[in-house]
């Protein structure tokens, strides 16, 4: 498509006053030479939104450059039935930024550079994209897969099943209905009341899947193959020793959890050195057969404690919370309470008692029921001569040793995550197709391993825990449920629910060629000249998302489904030989050239920061809400991810002679934040080598700094802003300059 380029600046939010209109439409026009270039008082106002329609509609422009405020701010106005549309933020990362008291000169005249560099930027960038073309399926397919047939499985399945797909769930066992089946009772659901315990609806609830002819269930059945990108996921399905191959467009792993195995907790828990220590597995199963009673000798079991966060929340052990234990572990003891009536007796044993939103209400129930609640520690279990057990409990209340007298004691042991992971309690199906499993329930065909990443040592699968629950590290691979994170019955079934609408969301994005989170309605894809790779791999290596395979030869093959437009390919590839139609090494190159740098005797250095898009733009923006000053010396160019740095835009950037490169990347770590997973800290490892570009410029390296960069930082990033610049203004300038 031959472009035809507008660029319409808006004159509101005060731009009018502050600028030089006249100059910055010469820049666009006679500079870089855009044929069409209009401004109005109020661009995003209706006759400002209709003079650009205008120029679409009559065919004068179909390319489109808003120079006014940020990207993040009306883009329900600016949302025009174009592929080619670059935003120039002259309000918040310029005037709003810029400390500017009237009639002085100096500081006017910096603004104003800072426009027009912007708006050369802007204009560069533009000339620079060319049009996407989507990725299509010619042969794609909108069915859910489901892994896992408990409460989390078959509420994901029914929610797709009720939104118009089709939905095939696959169980290893012959039973629908998961841990469920096994239960008395339930904590409560999403429905009020939240004071009792409720009935166990599992058995409605399988009814209504195996009623449903959107689903379609296999029983005794794995998945022993996984092939192909979203949209084109090739399953293998077998069942005793029959396969079965199947498409479909994405996957929810519901495959819920297993519990801690309670011989490896401490000793001083007692368990297995008296049958009347149990998990509460076991005690919900006695509860079922109607049998709360003493395993050593069958007497009713009216005293019992309650030892909640057994081996939880400890380092040797599980080191997170299992969220739903202290709920369930208060259903049980109003099993016994509602049992035995005024003869039972129930101590809950905890360290902190967490009830998240309605549960709080269950909690009070509990206690007006008679519960009694003790803030403390087990210390150590023996026998007593009534025939149950002696509990001795360091109270941490009243700071006292106590010891309780009980028919059993039960231990609420963490949940485990199954995903990737086999359960050894958990027996197979015939045929025993499970056994072949190398410890995955999809078994990716990836070059990256056959199993979904993990949140660091928690064995749960990964996803960016702030952002984008449900996610994987596997586009168009969601799980849902105690699969993901402990959690209870109701946070279960609503997790299922946003993991069922994320897979739909996922198929339609793929019918469409876009791309889902973060960069949600992405055209673009990437694409290489095979003749110059050098078969190095870091493209393939360093993908934080699987997307790229690998032929016989070590040369990539991208699944342009499986990516998220993150570009950290782009950034790891030495040969620069990888890029996307509307994203470039070429591309930024040539913005950061187009920047104006002051001769060295005008003594305004420059300084160039590239801010990741997902964090640092945000919070730059949100510094200019808030007014913040800083220097008139920076240049800010976004990035799509940090990890699609590149190392030849320092070395231009220093050619061109700007002063300093300031890098603004997520946080990362065990806990991170960063939005394409290691994009910042690939950065990070990039820039070890600047050293020696630097170097060989004769230049000093701390020149160049990366920082990590919090959404919510707007308040303390003027101030590394400003640090930087003073380090800079310490260093002699650039003696590229001019050059």
């Amino acid at each position: 498509m031959e472009k035809k380029i507008g660029c319409y600046i808006c004159t509101g939010c005060g731009l009018g006053e502050a600028l030089d209109l006249k100059a910055l439409k010469a820049i666009a026009t006679k500079e870089q030479k855009i044929p069409v270039v209009k401004d109005h008082a109020l661009l995003c106002g209706a006759e400002g939104v209709g003079l650009i329609q205008k120029d679409l509609t009559d065919g004068v422009v179909n390319s489109v450059i808003i120079a006014a405020c940020s990207h993040r701010e009306k883009s329900a106005e600016f949302r025009f039935d174009i592929d080619l549309l670059e935003r120039v933020d002259l309000r918040d990362k310029c005037l709003w930024l810029l400390d500017v008291k009237e009639g002085d000169e100096t500081a006017e005249e910096d603004r104003q550079m800072m426009a027009e560099d912007y708006l050369r930027l802007g204009c560069v960038k533009m000339k620079k994209m060319n049009v996407p073309d989507p990725f299509l399926h010619s042969d794609g397919s909108k069915d859910v897969l489901v892994v896992g047939g408990g409460l989390a499985g078959l509420t994901a399945a029914r929610d797709v099943a009720k939104a118009g797909y089709n939905a095939v769930l696959v169980e290893k066992s012959a039973l629908l209905g998961g841990k469920l089946n096994d239960m008395l009772k339930v904590t409560p659901d999403n429905k009020p009341p939240y004071r009792d315990v409720a009935e166990n609806f599992i058995g409605a609830l399988v009814s209504e899947v195996e009623g449903d002819n959107r689903i379609k269930i296999f029983k005794n059945s794995v998945v022993t193959k996984t092939v192909g990108q979203p949209g084109q996921f090739d399953i293998t399905i077998k069942n005793d020793t029959v396969s079965k191959e199947l498409r479909v467009g994405s996957i929810v792993v519901t495959t819920g959890f297993t519990l801690y195995d309670p011989t490896k907790l401490p000793g001083s828990l007692g368990y297995g050195s008296s049958p009347d220590v149990v998990t509460s597995a076991e005690f919900e199963r006695m509860a079922k057969a109607g049998q709360i009673v003493r395993k050593s000798d069958g007497q009713p079991a009216k005293r019992v404690a309650f030892a909640l966060c057994a081996g939880q929340r400890d380092p040797a052990h599980l080191d997170y919370c299992s969220g739903a234990c202290c709920i369930y572990s208060m259903k049980q003891a109003m099993y016994v309470i509602d049992q035995y009536g005024q003869d039972a007796s129930t101590y809950l044993i905890y360290q902190e008692i967490r009830t998240p939103g309605q549960m709080e209400d269950f909690y009070r129930a509990a206690q007006d029921k008679g519960a009694v609640f003790i803030k403390g520690d087990v210390t150590q279990v023996g026998s007593n001569n009534k025939g149950g057990v002696a509990v001795k409990v360091n109270d941490h209340l009243i700071r006292n040793q106590e010891t309780l007298d009980v028919d059993l004691l039960v231990l609420a042991t963490g949940m485990i995550s199954t995903v990737d992971t086999q359960d050894p309690n958990v027996p197979s199906p015939v045929g025993s197709a499970r056994d072949e499993l190398p410890g995955s329930v999809l078994n990716l065909q990836y070059r990256q391993g056959p199993s979904l990443p993990q949140l660091g040592t928690s064995a749960f699968p990964d996803s960016h825990f702030i952002c984008f629950p449900y996610e994987t590290r596997r586009t168009g691979i969601y799980v849902a449920g105690p699969a993901r994170r402990p959690m209870g019955i109701a946070a279960t079934m609503t997790d299922a629910s946003g993991a069922a609408l994320k897979a739909i969301q996922a198929v339609e994005a793929v019918a469409r060629g876009v791309a889902v989170h973060p960069r949600s309605g992405d055209l673009s894809f990437p694409s290489y000249r095979p003749e110059g790779c050098t078969q190095c791999k870091r493209c393939t290596e360093e993908c934080p998302f699987g997307a790229i395979n690998e032929d016989d030869k070590g040369n990539p093959l991208f699944n342009p489904a499986r990516c998220r437009r993150c570009s950290t390919c782009m950034g790891a590839c030495p040969q620069k030989i990888i890029s996307f139609a509307n994203y470039s090494v070429d591309m930024i190159s040539a913005m950061l050239k187009e920047v104006e740098i002051p001769e060295e005797d005008e003594e305004k250095p420059r300084i160039l920061v590239f801010a990741c898009t997902n964090d640092a733009v945000p919070a730059l923006d949100m510094m200019g809400r808030l007014r913040s000053p800083i220097s008139p010396y920076i240049r800010i160019i976004p990035l799509r991810c940090m990890g699609s740095l590149s190392l030849v835009w320092i070395a231009d950037a220093m050619s061109k002679g700007f002063d300093g490169v300031l890098l603004m990347g997520c946080r990362h770590g065990d806990d991170y934040q960063c939005h394409n997973v290691r994009g910042s800290a690939l950065a990070e490892i990039r820039l070890s080598k600047v050293s020696e570009t630097l170097q060989r410029l004769k230049l000093e390296s701390n020149r160049v700094k990366m920082v990590e960069v919090n959404i919510m930082d707007a308040d303390t990033l003027p101030g590394v802003i400003s640090d930087f610049v003073e380090q800079i203004g310490n260093l002699n300038p650039n003696p590229y300059k001019g050059f």
